[in-house]
């Protein structure tokens, strides 16, 4: 009976109010007809069954996340960043107080809780800041890198304003800018910040037009003085192991332009590299990219998937004698703009644990000394950077918190193209909101107060580096009643292990099955 109220009693109002109050059709009339449409359309249940009304559901939907976000989530609620990392990131950027009052919020006797140990007598008499040599010994041109940089994100996942904003902030503050996979745009250009050049396996801006690897228009646009490092884009955490299809449709003048494709034409990204398909023939690859960028830094990205292969990678530049410049790990916490959701939740190993074995690989061959790692996934602050250290990490690299300094309110809207703070879309009218010369300063505040506060840091911990952080100097809550320092938790080997005792290590196992000459098990 209740499906046919709502119709029924909308046409007795629009009845009466014609006759009694004619001006209140024109809101009556409207909502009587959306009802009959509900009635009669075969599409939906509950529209069907629960005329017009059942449309709150979809509106309620709709304001869900505003409505968690503002009211209902407290300080340290809110995925993937809560409330509280975001207001420091906003804070820093803007230039305000970041101070936060009244002690922790964490509950310090739960897993939540770790912590850097500091010294009784903290080391004041350090430099303002920090800055790192990435080139290995077969490295021509070195980049003397900052320790936090713009992590990847691509001209088409983000805006143009976006771009030239991050990239103004880089060159105002003096760190670097990776192009994303999407390859160097003319925004990217524009204010000459400097730039880490991504190769996908869509091979943008170096693209034959069979899709493959054209060394020609590399060797053009690597060899401008803007471009600082390769990076060979292996995997990334938000979607390890996935391609990506970017529909003709959306293929605007500007981003064919950047990627060395024509204007409506679907630019394909397969899921694995058509250049190389074993370790020995990615470090080949490497090699001759140096070479015709002129000598510069080189190196891979991933998110460590099958441990083995990271060890068949140390194992090929054992064999082989070429060695990468940098291996930037990202961690599967983080996050693109699109991606399958089971990718996202089921795919790819957390930053800590990759970043442990990348280390353990490095270390365990005698390569560490020679190769730099980086790390990507949710570093939004000082702390963070700290821990990423003392767990093996040379330098930082963010890119979500970066969009929280352009003025991203995590409205969850990315994929679809219709960002509320004009970062992630195309449309011209989103973008109007983000005005470059604002949101650059705050970029570059952002990460000039992130890099301060981990000096306060390394002063507090007595050290003079922070390459001098220890495994032992952080903790870990393992319980209520017990912690322990990360050594004791997780196995950091030993210099040269994996050549002179690989069985006295956990990596034992996986060091067997690697292979220079595949990335497949060995049989």
């Amino acid at each position: 009976m209740w499906r046919y109220t709502t119709p029924l009693l909308l046409v007795v109002l629009c009845a009466l109010f014609a006759w009694v109050w004619p001006w209140a059709l024109i809101l009556v009339a409207p909502a009587a007809v959306i009802a009959i449409w509900d009635f009669f359309q075969n599409n939906h249940t509950l529209r069907r069954n629960y005329p017009l009304v059942s449309r709150i559901r979809w509106i309620m939907e709709d304001l869900r996340p505003f409505a968690r976000a503002y009211i209902v989530e407290d300080e340290m609620e809110g995925r993937p960043f809560s409330h509280q990392e975001r207001g420091l990131v906003y804070a820093r950027a803007k230039g305000d107080l970041d101070d936060h009052p009244f002690g922790t919020e964490l509950d310090v006797y739960s897993e939540e809780y770790e912590w850097m140990s500091h010294s009784i007598v903290p080391r004041s008499e350090l430099p303002e800041f920090w800055r790192l040599d990435i080139g290995g010994p077969q490295c021509d041109k070195p980049y003397n890198s900052a320790l936090l940089n713009i992590s990847a994100m691509s001209f088409g996942s983000l805006s143009a304003n976006a771009i030239e904003a991050l990239n103004l902030g880089a060159k105002q503050g003096d760190f670097a800018h990776d192009t994303g996979e999407g390859s160097i745009s003319r925004y990217h250009r524009k204010h000459g910040g400097d730039l880490i050049w991504e190769l996908g396996s869509g091979y943008f801006g170096c693209r034959r037009e069979d899709g493959g690897f054209d060394p020609d228009r590399f060797a053009e646009q690597a060899n401008t003085d803007q471009v600082k490092m390769i990076e060979i884009k292996l995997s990334q955490g938000a979607k390890p192991g996935h391609g990506g299809v970017l529909p003709g449709e959306k293929v605007t003048e500007e981003i064919a332009e950047a990627r060395g494709v024509k204007v409506g034409e679907t630019c394909v990204s397969p899921a694995a590299h058509s250049t190389f398909s074993t370790p020995i023939e990615m470090l080949e690859w490497a090699a001759s990219l140096r070479e015709m960028s002129g000598g510069k830094p080189v190196g891979i990205k991933l998110c460590v998937g099958q441990p083995h292969e990271v060890l068949a990678i140390a194992k090929a530049m054992l064999e082989t004698g070429i060695l990468l410049d940098f291996i930037n790990v990202d961690g599967a916490e983080g996050g693109t703009g699109a991606a399958p959701l089971e990718l996202s939740n089921s795919v790819g190993m957390p930053l800590r644990e990759g970043q442990i074995l990348v280390r353990n690989a490095l270390v365990g061959t005698g390569l560490k000394d020679k190769i730099k790692i980086a790390n990507a996934g949710k570093i939004h602050s000082g702390a963070q950077m700290a821990k990423s250290f003392a767990l093996g990490a040379d330098y930082c690299n963010a890119a979500r918190p970066f969009m929280f300094a352009l003025g991203c309110v995590q409205s969850l809207r990315c994929h679809t193209g219709q960002c509320p703070t004009g970062v992630a879309t195309q449309e011209e009218w989103r973008q109007q909101g983000l005005v470059i010369s604002d949101k650059a300063p705050r970029v570059a505040r952002f990460q000039r107060a992130t890099v301060k506060s981990l000096r306060e840091i390394v002063v507090a911990m007595g050290l003079e580096s922070p390459w001098d952080i220890n495994q032992c100097d952080l903790r870990e809550r393992l319980n209520a009643a017990r912690s322990d320092a990360v050594d004791h938790i997780y196995e950091f080997v030993e210099e040269g292990a994996l050549i002179e005792n690989p069985r006295a290590t956990t990596l034992n196992r996986m060091w067997e099955l690697a292979r220079a000459d595949s990335f497949r098990r060995a049989s």
